[in-house]
């Protein structure tokens, strides 16, 4: 099943997209049962989780609690050791990193992978360049293309040809979700999205996950930050030693009872889990 449609007019497309009412009640992804060891460390165990369109489920867990580890399998990082992958109704086998980008599954981390040397442009479409029918780079396309979708994004950013080691880290996650929309991902696991950003560019990324809710994409959230947590997440699941500890409807539970799930892997007395949110 291969989902990646790389479209020519990708902001028209996503207007549309926009525009359209976005169909929640149809699970995008079910991870059933997963698990994975290493050596004899259970990194994650007997892990069931789902994510619907328009919504944002925030994974958390201390160091070492397999949220990474999760998130790296249905990213195609690590190899699932045993359990299922469900992408929209249908059991897919994600084995590698092109597997999942087939599938609409696209990830941003922390240190945003981004060719610090390249432009914006250039850093878009990394390996997944645009060929003229000579095939040939296609520069103009490209920059004209990419303009569109970063204007999209935020429409003060212009500066596009420089080596991206000059921008700020907003703009720099401007690019980062940029690679990830243009090429229609429905799936995105965004890990600290907002780490080492300042007041001002940590509201600019809350506003670009709000657009991509409305849009219908569906974002798997790692995070630290509390405030993030709760000002973006819908529902959260935490982690602790490779087992769920609960999933939460985010406006159903307390700080302090996130805390004792991460630190204690206690859950909250007197609430209901959920396998998704209230839509």
């Amino acid at each position: 099943m291969d989902r990646r449609r790389v479209v020519n007019t990708p902001l028209d497309t996503a207007a549309a997209s926009a525009k359209r009412a976005v169909d929640t009640s149809k699970c995008l992804v079910e991870l059933r049962n997963i698990k994975k060891a290493f050596g004899g460390v259970h990194a994650v165990d007997d892990v069931s989780l789902n994510l619907y369109p328009g919504e944002v489920v925030a994974v958390l867990g201390h160091n070492g609690a397999g949220k990474s580890t999760l998130m790296k399998m249905l990213a195609g990082a690590y190899p699932i050791d045993s359990g299922d992958v469900v992408i929209s109704g249908e059991k897919v086998h994600v084995r590698t990193p092109a597997d999942a980008q087939n599938l609409g599954i696209e990830s941003i981390y922390q240190t945003l992978a981004l060719a610090d040397n390249l432009d914006s442009v250039a850093n878009l479409f990394l390996g997944r360049e645009l060929l003229t029918k000579w095939r040939t780079l296609d520069d103009h396309r490209m920059d004209a293309e990419a303009r569109k979708v970063f204007h999209r994004l935020n429409k003060n950013f212009t500066n596009v040809r420089i080596p991206v080691r000059r921008l700020s880290g907003g703009q720099r996650q401007v690019v980062a979700i940029s690679r990830a929309i243009y090429f229609n991902a429905q799936i995105l696991i965004m890990d600290e999205p907002t780490a080492a950003l300042g007041p001002e560019e940590t509201a600019m990324v809350g506003n670009l996950i709000q657009q991509l809710k409305a849009e219908g994409v569906g974002i798997f959230l790692i995070s630290h930050d509390m405030h993030d947590v709760f000002a973006l997440s819908d529902r959260l699941a935490v982690m602790k030693n490779g087992k769920l500890v609960g999933t939460y409807r985010t406006q159903d539970v307390t700080e302090d009872e996130v805390l004792g799930m991460i630190i204690l892997g206690k859950q909250p007395t007197g609430k209901t889990q959920t396998e998704r949110s209230a839509r």
